[in-house]
């Protein structure tokens, strides 16, 4: 007989259930249980520093490889909850191990799946195991939310202007606890007190940036603050003050307001709780109505008329489909398509604004010198209407015959008929076709009268592996089909991208402005500025196009 031990724990330890007390467990048990065991016929998996929320661990994973190679009798573990605490993850496991009659054991609970009763009961069992983990998990969140409503400092990168500090409060009953609070860091404060300043005169995140830059002054990685960052410290209520105008406010935004007008002062700043939701993927910021507010132990840095003034500025300017965001334009095709030569940022059209300025004009401008100006990047601007005119009659050139992008479609095009041939679509369904005709011959076979068990066996047995062969073969097929699927689609692109760029010369003036930003984005994938040329990289390949632009402004 075969056999596999499997043990798991949740933290590093030697204590109570650590992993070697589960396995010498799971050996004592199988030796008592199977006398003519050898330890060569055990295999062990160890997990330590592992949750059970979910398979993905190492070892359990290995071994779930390993059972169809080496088919094992038994699978024994220590508790049920050593192999998940997810109904769904355990009844996966369970099914699997049954279609392959090998048998789970869980020692503690005496559960053993080859009896009914005792595969009834470890079901239920894994329902209890995935509560008692729900449960965990809320009481966990509640009592973070209720030592929030007390304005300690939970944990976590500390935002700009402060550095966490452990405290020690005595408790009633003459115990120690440790907590932590937010300590100042003036150098910071400074730049912070800085943003809400320069908003505040600027109305303008960009312009808090250029201002920041010009003066040299950096984030605590030593790079500049970004547009992102910069938001974020204005949006942040840490430094501002716990006063009536901020309790105001945060009633006003259904936020959970955990101090009263009584309690307000310009003493002590406020702590924000379960801003983000951790739950989702990048941890998306959530509504004010989810946050809860209370008075911290730090000092406040903005007072709330002034912090409450800049929020509503932020929101004035959050662009709506009345009002499109400022960066977007209808008039520029090559915006964050050109790089600059001398910083690698991006460069952006900027249109010309000012007395003399002629209406419809606009600039191709670096990214580092629109935020920080000639100190952060003094490479040159390029106008605008020129460069879009220059690239676009250099483009022209690939709609001739034996331009490199048609040689390239050409290629594409026989690729993509060479994976067309080779997809065994037909075999698939002829194969799909047999089974399900055999089958149903079988079930026609089993109402003929009389028939002796041997002959149902037989059938049954029959029937097993061509509902098995059938699975597989509707799921290869379903994989093809996706296959399939995305070579038509792949043909229909180098067909538009074909037609596209053999009608180029004569529809590209009627296109608009987005149909053409995408047409050129087909063809280019960078363009780099160096001051006096343009270098264009199409195809993963440069075509440098030199003296393209000779002027810049």
């Amino acid at each position: 007989m075969q056999f596999f031990i499997y043990s798991r724990k949740s933290v590093y330890t030697g204590k109570g259930e650590s992993i070697e007390n589960q396995i010498e467990m799971c050996r004592q048990y199988i030796h008592t249980k199977f006398p003519e065991a050898c330890d060569s016929d055990i295999a062990v998996y160890e997990d330590e520093g592992f949750s059970a929320k979910n398979t993905d661990r190492p070892q359990f994973q290995q071994m779930l490889r390993d059972i169809p190679r080496k088919k094992p009798d038994f699978v024994v573990c220590y508790r049920l909850d050593r192999i998940s605490r997810n109904v769904s993850d355990f009844s996966a496991l369970i099914e699997d191990l049954n279609d392959r009659s090998i048998s789970f054991v869980c020692i503690k609970e005496e559960f053993d799946t080859s009896k009914p009763m005792g595969k009834a009961m470890m079901y239920i069992a894994s329902v209890f195991a995935q509560l008692e983990r729900e449960t965990i998990a809320e009481r966990v969140r509640d009592n973070m939310l209720m030592l929030a409503r007390t304005g300690r400092w939970l944990g976590g990168t500390t935002p700009t202007g402060y550095t966490s500090e452990k405290q020690q409060e005595i408790i009633i009953d003459g115990k120690v606890k440790t907590s932590c609070k937010l300590k100042e860091k003036p150098d910071e404060l400074l730049a912070v007190d800085m943003m809400f300043e320069k908003f505040l005169e600027l109305r303008s995140i960009t312009g808090v940036s250029k201002s920041l830059i010009k003066q040299g002054i950096r984030s605590r990685s030593g790079q500049y603050y970004s547009l992102p960052g910069i938001k974020e410290i204005l949006q942040n209520p840490v430094y501002c003050t716990a006063d009536k105008d901020a309790l105001d406010y945060f009633i006003a935004q259904s936020s959970d307001v955990c101090f009263e007008e009584k309690d307000c002062s310009d003493k002590h700043g406020l702590l924000a709780y379960n801003k983000r939701d951790y739950t989702k993927k990048h941890a998306p910021r959530q509504a004010m109505d989810k946050w809860i507010i209370a008075i911290g132990k730090h000092k406040g840095r903005i007072p709330g008329k002034k912090w409450v003034a800049v929020q509503t500025i932020i929101e004035e300017n959050i662009p709506t489909g009345e009002k499109p965001a400022k960066m977007h334009n209808n008039y520029s095709l090559l915006s964050g398509l050109i790089f600059c030569g001398k910083c690698g940022n991006r460069m952006f059209a900027k249109a010309r604004y000012g007395k003399g300025a002629t209406p419809g004009l606009f600039d191709y401008v670096c990214n580092n010198k629109l935020r920080g100006g000639t100190g952060l990047c003094d490479c040159q601007n390029i106008g605008g209407r020129q460069a879009d005119d220059k690239v676009c009659e250099y483009l022209m050139k690939y709609t001739v015959e034996s331009s490199h992008i048609v040689q390239l479609l050409e290629k594409l095009r026989r690729d993509v008929q060479g994976q067309a041939r080779e997809t065994p679509l037909d075999v698939i369904e002829l194969r799909l076709s047999k089974c399900n005709e055999e089958m149903n011959n079988l079930v026609h076979s089993l109402s003929q009268g009389e028939l002796s068990p041997a002959f149902i066996q037989r059938v049954n047995a029959r029937a097993g592996e061509l509902d098995k062969e059938i699975s597989a073969l509707v799921e290869e097929r379903d994989r093809l089909q996706s296959d399939v699927d995305h070579i038509t689609d792949a043909k229909m692109q180098i067909k538009m991208l074909a037609a596209a760029l053999s009608g180029l010369k004569d529809n590209f003036a009627i296109l608009s402005v987005h149909e053409r930003r995408t047409l050129i984005r087909l063809l280019v994938q960078k363009i780099v500025w160096d001051g006096k040329d343009l270098h264009i990289y199409m195809d993963g390949g440069q075509q440098s196009v030199s003296g393209l632009l000779m002027e810049s402004v």
